[in-house]
């Protein structure tokens, strides 16, 4: 390459990074136990290894390709290790996963690290039917990848044996902090999950985690599947480190008591709610002390809503974390100059960290209501097996809309301030523009591209093409966030990858109108960038 060719990729790369605002993520830790502050340490050591499964998770030739990068101490070649840690591999997420380094498959592999790189779907397909019930389930399993024996033959290998040289470590720290907290619940999920990480069995610790009341609130473990591109059955490994903030997570337990009710009143025929949901869901706001593996790549997690095992969600709900520290900096950094931008400036006004704050929760809290154990010609199974590939992004949807709904259903019955409702509907539409900026590869973003269009060709949007500007029309909006909510929860309940495929195929899509608004976007940062201060090795372990 010439020293002009190498010039201009620098400056392409020094764009894209800018895209990024580097923001300090920090979380005051002085409320600590003494005991507490000694087991944090081992927990943040445990956390760092999982940088360097997720590694490996995101693509088979990701770790050879970022020791290459370590060597290279030219100024682009720095500029191209950062750029490549940021988004856990050689492909901008924020790009539709295009490669910016030499020497990279030139289309993000959809078996990622969990298949064979040679392994197609009707070879994964045609070996799983002839195998056994006990064997099927594994091979389909989260916490199972897909090796070649000798043979050439596919086999399943659990996490436990795959990832053994980073899980031994963590386990055995993980211990370590057990040992020094006086938290109870704390403890047990700790040594449970250390416990899980040999036996490749999460059930007790996932369990565990759903009674963690601690004032560290630890997730550390296989988790989201949105890096499988290939069925969606496989899990990545993250962490987030964090304290819970005591005020903010009280009083937004209140919204535990409604969701048997909102479950009740959901816009679907009865025969797909859920007459009685899990025994527990609760909810927790925390700040980030460090944040790894898929829990940092790319555009950084606001909320997130776990464990993904039907088993616990039946058993004891789902727990909804909201990170309120990185939602304020995506807030102040990103979400405001945006509506600056693409809102009419009457429209501009009503945009509010509460509505936005609060739109996150419902988002979480939609994930625990509607269809997941459903029935296909007879037989149970669930939506997120019949819909595999197309789970996540539909899953995203579905949450975001419900969350409209759930939100206007609790204002209408006096719950929530009717002051939030302007606010609610003008700070989704500006944050439509936020997450659709991240790409429509990535599940969120194609998500909300869906979202975005099925309202505007509902009229729930409207868009002024003269001024390229947007707004809500109060007299829509309300009833097609009712029939979007309708329309993508029948098609999970009744687990049509056909209908699911088309409704994605028609609706998440960047359109001219969002198009034309990016062009003007240009200055303004699509995410973050954190800096852990709180935890020694600054954007994650991989450097």
């Amino acid at each position: 390459m010439n020293k002009s060719a190498s010039q201009a990729g620098t400056a392409s790369l020094e764009k894209r990074i800018s895209r990024f605002a580097p923001t300090e993520v920090s979380a005051d830790a002085s409320s600590l136990s003494a005991g507490d502050r000694k087991a944090l340490g081992k927990i943040v050591e445990a956390a760092k290894l999982m940088d360097s499964i997720f590694l490996r998770q995101v693509w088979s030739g990701n770790a050879a390709m970022l020791e290459h990068l370590k060597a290279d101490k030219s100024p682009g070649g720095r500029r191209r290790l950062h750029y490549f840690l940021m988004n856990v591999g050689p492909w901008s997420r924020l790009d539709k996963n295009e490669p910016f380094i030499d020497g990279a498959p030139k289309e993000k592999p959809a078996q990622a690290g969990f298949y064979p790189d040679d392994m197609t779907k009707d070879e994964f397909n045609n070996w799983v039917k002839g195998l056994s019930d006990a064997d099927k389930k594994r091979a389909t399993g989260f916490f199972y990848t897909i090796r070649r024996d000798a043979a050439g033959k596919l086999k399943s290998t659990p996490y436990s044996e795959e990832y053994r040289e980073f899980l031994a470590p963590a386990a055995k720290l993980l211990n370590e902090a057990a040992a020094l907290t006086t938290n109870a619940t704390l403890k047990a999920f700790l040594n449970k999950r250390a416990d899980a990480f040999a036996s490749n069995d999460y059930y007790a610790s996932d369990v565990a985690w759903m009674d963690l009341d601690s004032p560290i609130d630890l997730t550390i473990g296989p988790y989201e599947t949105y890096e499988d591109d290939l069925f969606g059955y496989k899990a990545s490994f993250e962490v987030y480190v964090t304290f819970r903030d005591e005020a903010e997570s009280a009083k937004l337990a209140m919204f535990s008591a409604y969701l048997q009710e909102i479950e009740n009143n959901l816009p679907i025929e009865p025969r797909y709610r859920n007459s009685k949901l899990g025994a527990s869901s609760p909810i927790r706001v925390v700040d980030v002390v460090f944040a790894g593996g898929e829990g940092n790549r790319g555009v950084q997690t606001a909320a997130f809503n776990l464990p993904n095992d039907e088993r616990v969600i039946r058993e004891k709900g789902s727990k909804r974390v909201m990170l309120k520290n990185v939602q304020e900096s995506k807030f102040n950094k990103v979400l405001i100059p945006i509506s600056k931008v693409v809102l009419d400036k009457q429209a501009g006004s009503d945009v509010s960290f509460d509505a936005f704050f609060t739109h996150i929760l419902a988002h979480e809290l939609m994930h625990g209501l509607g269809p997941h154990s459903i029935k296909v010609d007879g037989k149970d199974t669930t939506v997120r097996q019949q819909l595999k590939d197309l789970y996540s992004a539909i899953e995203e949807a579905k949450a975001d809309v419900a969350g409209l709904f759930a939100l206007q259903y609790l204002i209408d019955k006096g719950v929530l301030n009717k002051k939030l409702e302007a606010a609610l509907y003008t700070t989704y539409l500006a944050s439509a523009f936020r997450s659709v900026r991240f790409g429509i590869t990535e599940a969120h973003g194609r998500a909300v591209a869906l979202v975005f269009n099925y309202f505007v060709d509902d009229g729930g949007f409207l868009v002024d093409e003269t001024a390229g500007t947007f707004s809500v029309v109060p007299s829509r909006i309300k009833e097609s966030v009712r029939k979007l909510t309708h329309d993508i929860m029948t098609v999970q309940a009744e687990g049509s990858y056909e209908k699911t495929r088309a409704m994605l195929d028609k609706w998440a899509t960047i359109e001219p109108p969002m198009k034309k608004a990016f062009d003007r976007l240009t200055g303004v940062p699509v995410d973050i960038e954190p800096i852990f201060t709180g935890a020694k090795g600054g954007r994650n372990n991989l450097r």
